[in-house]
Parts: structure tokens; C-alpha cells; sequence
């Protein structure tokens, strides 16, 4: 890198948090010192470069080594070097427009569209003069469209742009469906929808369109505004088939999966293998010795908690996708839909494990002529009477004969049916069938009430939890690494790990220790710095993994520590059956009422949008689909009872009331 090359050199601000911030110091002093509020810049890309150094004095950087008679000197200026870029933009017109940006470099596009459309050269300028120019110069169509400015003084013409190329359909993904995006982005009002529409139809068959891109619109909702339907959704869905087909035909790949058995000689009630012969597999043996003494219907449930762990030691769902799984790539590589639910690798690992390991179960208990459905038909009918007094819960196994199209229809409905009484027993004590009978609401999976009250604990937003749970469990910490023989994943890791003293930490790192000792995360005994509370790590690190703790799930210790938490305004408590995490799964897997990637089995099949010519093979994954997540509402119903008994008293059912 060239300290002698302008383009280099050249100041750009960035943002408040940029790395590059201290290496543009001393070129801005420079900069300063020598500007003249008399003799401004003529040149249109200094004074882009001027208005950088603007921002920099505006939030306040200077060099270290600055006096604070320095630093007024320079923040005075600031109204100076406002007004010359005021001047110089503002007189701008259709004789000059074109010589004033044909030098400007990359780096500052932006600032000069947003520097032109500020001071109305957009308006003085007609689109004949501006466009071609800006063209010329290297301004790309996306940078121009991220002025609304710009595009509402040439709406014809930028419209005619958009529908030019095929490709230009990404600014229209980018703007309707694309999480994320840096900038905005403004489309013109001449657009109509079914310019949109057949600009993405283009798109979808152009050669190349981005498959990243081809997913977003499969797997969007519906939108108006560019006529996004499911004939739209369904023509991106079979070109990326194609286009997958297409790669793997000339691609081998790498081959990554699970797989799951029966042993009739193994000990141990599981055992894990993990086989690199040929990729990455992992392989789950499960004793038929076992499986054969646990037939009972308690066992049979128990087997789906601790056997396959479908819950962790807090009795939260491993199902769900949750964003402390995601790697480095994944979270910053690839596009993700604005109604997108997030998923990665290990979200993928465990939705292939649990699937296969219900189909073993089922298959396994059906041979011994055991029904899953009647499994689930004794919890509700028998087993929440007789242990917790919960009369009157109802669910009726389908028949066994039926077709899986017919037996998944069926479940679903049993399933929705007992989250309503459920509800209805947590708000009124009791289910009684006749106010069952008309309710007509449909189950909201966020809203089903618990029987304990503040039930799981949260992390406020905004909150100092926020900085302290990067600083302890991401892997982009500051403080994951000090050297070669000290660091880890992330920064919790290397503290239990390592004996650390606080002279280890580089300088640029102490601030962000400080800041940890300060709110009581960390101690400095002056010999070591490490974990200050272990109740408090116990649940900053649920909060993280998780997205929740379970307050019922604590030792008493833990339970003082998040009323603390509470006071301080770190963390809240709420109460429903689910935590955050585990509603959105199921209205993922279910529905489409939050996300719009998800299987939607719930919905395809009982509004009979499943045809029924699709194969046998296929509704009987759904089947097992559907069996799955009734055992994982069970589990958490039998959690939530439990929890109640054990800490509510002697009688933890709810009180009888009336509905209003």
C-alpha cells in the first residue's frame, strides 16, 4: 500500500466502529490544518474527500497526541468546510456537471450522489446530462438507486434502465426480499407490478441469474407491489432445482449426513460414531435390549427427552434453529429473505437426526405393536388425570389403516386441538368442551400460556447483556485470542481454560476486560482474572445458546441471580409454554405465519394443498414430521405440569374461573 497514491491516501469514513478510523487520523489533522475557508477546493473529488473529514470531526476523532485547544481549532472548521461543499455542490449545473464527476474515484460514488441530490443538482441537470455522465464515470445503477433523490427527478429514465437487463431484477430482490441490505434502496413510482413481475420472470430464466437470488423469490410471500405470486414462487423453485440438478450432475460434493440403526449386541443404550470414510457421517446405534424393556408409554416418551435428547438439561427444545449455532460463513456469507428463518449446519444435523430417529422409533414400536398416537392419546387421557388432576383433555388417535395422507390430516388436527385445550386449562382451570367446541381462534404457538408464572428469562435488548454476551461467547470477541498458546473460540473458553493475568491482554483489549469486571462478569484478584459468578455464567451462557433460560430449571442460586439480573435491568421474565425460539420452529415447520421458507406442513395439509397424487413415501415423512413435533409439545406439557407441582404448592393447578 503506496502512502504516495491519492486514491489510497484519501480520507473515507466509514462508520463510528471502523478499524480504519485511527490509520485516517493523521492525513484528517492534515487536512485540517491546511484548509483554507478562502480558497476552498475546486476539485470535486477533494472536496468528497472534505466532507469525510467533516465526519470524522463531527463524532469527534483526533489524534491522540491532540491538545484540547487543538480540538476546538479543528471542530471550528467544521462549519467552514460545510459551507465550501455547500457552495461548490450547490452551483453545479448542466455546463459543468459532466467535467466536475468524471474524475471521481469508487471509493466516494456514494458521497457524490447523496452530495448531489442534497444540493438539487438532480434538479437543476436534466437526466440526459446527469445519467450518461454518472455512467461514465463508474457510477453503478445500484449506487444511483439508493438516492431517492435521483431517482424521483429521473423516473422515466431510470425505470428504462431497471427493465433493460434481466440482471437489474436483483435491485428489486434486493429491495422487497433481501434481510440486511447496507443501503436503501428506492425504485420509480413508474415501476408498476407488472414490470416487476416480468422483470424477475427474465431473471429466473436468464442464464446468469444468481441462485441465491432464484431462492428468495421461491420462498418469498406474496407481494403486491411486484406482483410476487405462487406462479412466480413456483417458476423459481423449478429453475433452481434446475440449476442444482444441473451443478451436482458435474459436481461430486462432499458427502455430509447422519444415520441411525438398531444393534442387537451393544451395551450401551446409544452409541455415537462419527465415520469419515467417505465425507462426514454421523452414526447413531441404539440398543434393541434396551428399546425392548422400556415399551411402557412413560419410557416410551422418556426415550424421546433423554435417549435422542430432544431437550437440553433445562428442558429446552434442541430443535429450533438458533443463531448461536451459525458459524463465521454462514452468518455473513449468502443471502438471507426478509421473512427468512435462519437456518445453518448444525439446525440441519439435528432436524435429520430427530426425523430419522422418530422413523426408527415408529418402525421399532410398530413391530411390537405399539402405536406412537395411542402413546400421545394415554398422556392426555390417562396420564395428566392421574399424576396432576387435569381432567377432561381429549385426543384421538387416527386409525391405523389410513392412508398417511389421511393419518397426518388427522394428527394435526388432534395436535392443534390439544394446544387449545391446554390453553384453555392454564387461563381457566379446567377444559371445558362446550367453550372448546366455539372457539374458533387458531393456535398461536407464541401465545400459549404457561401454568408457572415468569417462566423463562430473556435478555433486554439494548441492554449492557448485549455487549457483555459478544464479549464472552462470539467468536468475533476481541478477546478470543492474545496469542498462539492462548486463545479459543470464544473468550468464556479461554478464560476457564487458562490461568489469565490481566497483564496478558493487549492494551486495545483492556477496555472491553475493564468493562466486563466492571458490571461483575469478570474478578481480578491481581493474580488472575477469570469468571466472577458461576450461577451468572451458568446463565449468561443459556442466554446465548438458547435465547432463554428456563427459571424454574435453576438451582435457587441461579434463581437470586436473575432477580438481580432483573433489578438491573438486564434480563425479563415471561410466561408461555414456549420460549421465543421454540414457537418460531414450530410456526416454521407449521405455518407461514412468520416465515416464509418453512415447510408449511400444517397448512398444505389441512387446506388440502397437498395433492393428493404426490406419493405415499412423501406424506408418510410428513407423517413422521407431525409426530415429531406432537413429542415435542408433550415434552414441554409434561415440563410445564412438573414445574408446576414442584413449585406451586400443594395444589399447582390453576384456579377455576369463568371466561369473561
Amino acid at each position: 500500500m503506496s502512502e504516495d497514491d491519492p486514491s489510497i491516501r484519501r480520507v473515507r469514513f466509514y462508520s463510528v466502529n471502523d478499524l480504519s478510523i485511527s490509520w485516517y487520523l493523521p492525513r484528517v489533522a492534515e487536512l485540517v490544518e491546511r484548509f483554507d475557508p478562502e480558497s476552498p477546493p475546486a476539485i470535486t473529488e477533494d472536496l468528497l474527500e472534505f466532507h469525510n473529514v467533516q465526519q470524522f470531526l463531527e463524532h469527534g476523532f483526533f489524534p491522540a497526541e491532540y491538545s484540547e485547544e487543538q480540538r476546538k481549532r479543528s471542530q471550528a472548521r467544521i462549519p467552514e468546510i460545510h459551507r465550501a461543499i455547500a457552495r461548490y455542490f450547490s452551483a453545479l449545473g448542466e455546463a459543468d456537471f459532466a467535467t466536475a464527476v468524471a474524475t471521481v474515484g469508487y471509493e466516494y460514488h456514494a458521497d457524490l450522489i447523496d452530495l448531489l441530490g442534497r444540493y438539487k443538482a438532480f434538479d437543476r441537470c436534466r437526466a440526459s446530462v446527469a445519467l450518461p455522465a454518472l455512467t461514465a464515470t463508474g457510477v453503478h445503477l445500484g449506487t444511483m438507486l439508493a438516492s431517492r433523490k435521483l431517482v424521483e427527478a429521473y423516473d422515466a429514465e431510470i425505470r428504462s434502465e431497471l427493465l433493460a437487463s434481466p440482471s437489474n431484477a436483483e435491485h428489486v430482490i434486493r429491495k422487497h426480499l433481501e434481510a440486511g441490505t447496507r443501503t436503501a434502496i428506492h425504485l420509480p413510482r413508474s415501476l408498476s407490478p407488472s414490470d416487476a413481475h416480468s422483470l424477475l420472470e427474465r431473471y429466473i430464466d436468464s442464464e446468469d441469474a444468481n441462485t441465491n437470488y432464484i431462492k428468495l423469490i421461491a420462498t418469498a410471500k406474496d407481494i403486491k407491489e411486484i406482483a410476487l405470486d405462487a406462479k412466480l414462487r413456483l417458476r423459481a423453485q423449478r429453475r433452481n432445482n434446475e440449476i442444482t440438478n444441473s451443478f451436482f450432475a458435474e459436481n461430486s460434493g462432499f458427502k455430509t449426513g447422519c444415520e441411525v440403526g438398531l444393534s442387537d449386541s451393544q451395551d450401551s443404550p446409544e452409541m455415537l460414531e462419527l465415520d469419515t470414510t467417505d465425507g462426514w457421517t454421523v452414526r447413531y446405534t441404539y440398543s434393541t435390549e434396551w428399546l425392548n424393556g422400556t415399551l411402557d408409554e412413560p419410557s416410551i416418551l422418556n426415550n424421546f427427552q433423554h435417549l435422542f435428547g430432544f431437550v437440553d438439561e433445562q428442558s429446552l427444545l434442541v430443535l429450533p434453529a438458533y443463531p448461536s449455532q451459525l458459524g463465521v460463513m454462514e452468518r455473513f456469507m449468502g443471502t438471507t429473505g426478509k421473512n427468512e428463518y435462519k437456518i445453518g449446519a448444525e439446525f440441519r444435523l439435528t432436524d435429520i437426526r430427530t426425523l430419522l430417529q422418530t422413523r426408527l422409533y415408529h418402525h421399532f414400536l410398530g413391530t411390537r405393536d405399539v402405536d406412537l398416537e395411542r402413546v400421545f392419546s394415554w398422556f392426555f387421557e390417562e396420564y395428566l388425570e392421574n399424576e396432576f388432576g387435569a381432567a377432561n383433555f381429549a385426543f384421538t388417535p387416527s386409525d391405523r389403516a389410513s392412508t398417511y395422507l389421511q393419518r397426518v390430516r388427522h394428527l394435526f388436527v388432534e395436535m392443534e386441538s390439544a394446544m387449545a385445550q391446554f390453553t384453555l386449562f392454564a387461563r381457566y382451570g379446567e377444559v371445558d368442551r362446550d367453550l372448546l367446541s366455539i372457539s374458533s381462534e387458531p393456535v398461536r404457538y407464541k401465545e400459549i400460556p404457561s401454568l408457572l408464572p415468569g417462566k423463562y428469562v430473556y435478555a433486554v435488548n439494548g441492554s449492557d447483556l448485549d455487549g457483555i454476551l459478544h464479549l464472552l461467547f462470539s467468536d468475533q470477541s476481541l478477546l478470543t485470542y492474545i496469542s498462539e498458546s492462548l486463545k479459543s473460540e470464544n473468550a468464556a473458553g479461554l478464560m476457564v481454560e487458562n490461568h489469565l493475568t490481566y497483564d496478558d491482554f493487549a492494551e486495545h483489549q483492556r477496555p472491553a476486560v475493564d468493562f466486563l469486571i466492571s458490571r461483575g462478569v469478570l474478578a481480578n484478584t491481581g493474580t488472575r482474572v477469570g469468571i466472577a459468578s458461576a450461577e451468572r455464567f451458568h446463565i449468561l451462557a443459556s442466554l446465548f445458546t438458547t435465547r432463554a433460560a428456563s427459571y424454574y430449571h435453576l438451582s435457587e442460586k441461579c434463581r437470586s441471580e436473575v432477580d438481580a439480573m432483573v433489578t438491573k435491568g438486564w434480563v425479563t421474565c415471561r410466561s408461555t409454554l414456549l420460549t421465543e425460539a421454540e414457537a418460531d420452529y414450530f410456526n416454521y415447520i407449521l405455518n407461514a405465519v412468520d416465515f416464509s421458507n418453512g415447510p408449511n406442513l400444517r397448512n398444505r395439509y389441512l387446506h388440502g394443498t397437498q395433492a393428493n397424487r404426490d406419493s405415499e413415501d412423501e406424506h408418510f415423512t410428513a407423517y413422521v414430521t407431525a409426530l415429531r413435533v406432537t413429542v415435542a409439545l408433550i415434552i414441554k406439557l409434561n415440563d410445564d405440569f412438573w414445574l408446576a407441582a414442584e413449585n406451586l404448592g400443594a395444589d399447582p393447578l390453576p384456579e377455576k374461573t369463568s371466561p369473561a
